[in-house]
């Protein structure tokens, strides 16, 4: 953990620190990173956003959304700052014994791109214990619907920030999607969280 946290660290400006309890966010701390971002981020954002774009078009399609996402993650990040976004979203998240992240969506204004990433920069049962991903689907007229997952070092999780076409009886329908951590039961836990939008 330590190697790939100094990677990503390395030569880059980190905004100061938020510590979730401040707000009943939870309890834990997490700092965005000033552009520019460090390249291993950059490049990912940039990277992962070409495969991603063409699935937000079609989910926006299937939805009846009108706005479409452009090839390239600068283009996006263009009409971000034309709606007032501006600030860089990738950030570090850390949390200890005891800590957790209440469910939540990342959204900073009026544009927000309907994917995100989580990058697990921490061993589960080695680094920390506890600490499960937690997603939860808002469904339509019906209880809502958990999935924990418990991912290991170096994978990531891509899910939706706000919302997601399901199928239903009647066709595709649109159900939220909040995220969260559970509580960390010993150990230290690090991800980098990818969002592809700007924040005003």
């Amino acid at each position: 953990m330590s190697e790939i946290n100094r990677v990503i660290r390395r030569g880059c400006t980190l905004r100061s620190q938020i510590i979730m309890a401040r707000y009943r966010f939870g309890r834990g701390d997490y700092k965005y990173f000033d552009y520019p971002l460090p390249p291993l981020v950059q490049q990912l954002r940039e990277h992962s956003f070409l495969y991603l774009a063409p699935l937000a078009n079609e989910w926006h399609k299937a939805l009846g959304e009108v706005a479409r996402f452009p090839e390239k993650h600068a283009a996006f990040l263009a009409i971000c700052k034309q709606h007032r976004q501006t600030r860089a979203t990738p950030l570090l998240l850390h949390y200890e014994a005891g800590d957790f992240n209440c469910l939540h969506r990342d959204l900073y204004g009026e544009i927000a791109f309907p994917m995100q990433a989580t990058c697990f920069l921490s061993q589960p049962g080695a680094d920390y214990e506890g600490g499960e991903f937690v997603l939860v689907d808002q469904q339509l007229r019906a209880q809502s619907k958990a999935e924990v997952i418990v991912p290991a070092q170096g994978e990531i999780v891509i899910f939706a920030t706000q919302y997601r076409p399901v199928k239903g009886k009647r066709g595709l329908y649109r159900t939220g999607l909040r995220h969260g951590v559970s509580p960390i039961r010993r150990g230290v836990r690090f991800t980098l969280g990818v969002i592809y939008h700007d924040a005003e």
